[in-house]
């Protein structure tokens, strides 16, 4: 089976706008069979039958990644509907303490950003993790950011900061439990797109920012693992 079989299935969170769907639509694009999913169940169904009626294979699925429940819903439907899942695309994700401080944090927003950037791809990884064990093939990519680099790591933004130094560690940790596995974990940051989340200067559209986390979704199996990319080229920590 090659990465361009329509038998490969893929789940990309947050896919309903922005990044997320200019990813899933490029999966799609490539013959992989796309999970659309979305917070609003009507979002995520309303851009799956935009590209089916491209001739795309896709499907719309509810999914709060702040939810247990809801995670452990929709990953079992996948496996039970589509009888694998080779791909997670964590890209889900909230800025919402542009400005604040560590020294005077809103605590309120820095645990909702940690459940979101950090605890919902942890727990979207995990239970992929079951189903791409079953076939002994997958690509796990984590979409992180430059502000989260601890080698570059500065002020302000402080829990987003922190949410995403803390998804660049698990990154690692997967990468080396996994090993032997055929289940590879990477992290990419995109850059400054110009999504809703942007603050500042941008300098790509999503659409320009998809070659490496689709490159990341697609290695073959002796592709690389625990690394964190940028255009292709390795990130400092």
């Amino acid at each position: 089976m090659t990465m361009t079989d329509p038998q490969r299935v893929a789940v990309v969170t947050g896919a309903n706008r922005g990044l997320g769907r200019a990813i899933a639509t490029e999966l799609a694009e490539r013959g992989l069979r796309v999970i659309i999913t979305a917070r609003d169940a009507q979002a995520a169904d309303a851009l799956s039958r935009e590209l089916n009626e491209k001739g795309l294979v896709t499907s719309g699925h509810q999914l709060d990644v702040t939810d247990p429940v809801s995670v452990a819903l929709c990953f079992a439907d996948v496996g039970i509907q589509q009888g694998r899942l080779d791909v997670l695309v964590n890209n889900a994700g909230i800025a919402i303490d542009r400005g604040q401080l560590a020294a005077g944090p809103d605590l309120e927003r820095v645990h909702a950003t940690m459940e979101t950037n950090l605890m919902g791809a942890w727990r979207c990884a995990a239970a992929a993790i079951v189903e791409m064990r079953s076939n002994g093939y997958g690509r796990i990519v984590n979409i992180t950011s430059h502000l989260g680099s601890i080698s570059t790591m500065a002020d302000t933004n402080v829990a987003y900061r922190v949410s995403k130094a803390g998804l660049n560690a698990l990154t690692r940790i997967l990468a080396v439990e996994l090993r032997g596995t055929n289940i590879l974990v990477n992290a990419v940051s995109p850059g400054r797109i110009s999504t809703r989340m942007a603050a500042g200067e941008t300098d790509r559209t999503p659409e320009q920012a998809t070659d490496t986390p689709v490159w990341l979704a697609t290695l073959p199996d002796d592709g690389p693992t625990g690394g964190l990319f940028h255009n292709r080229e390795p990130l400092s920590w």
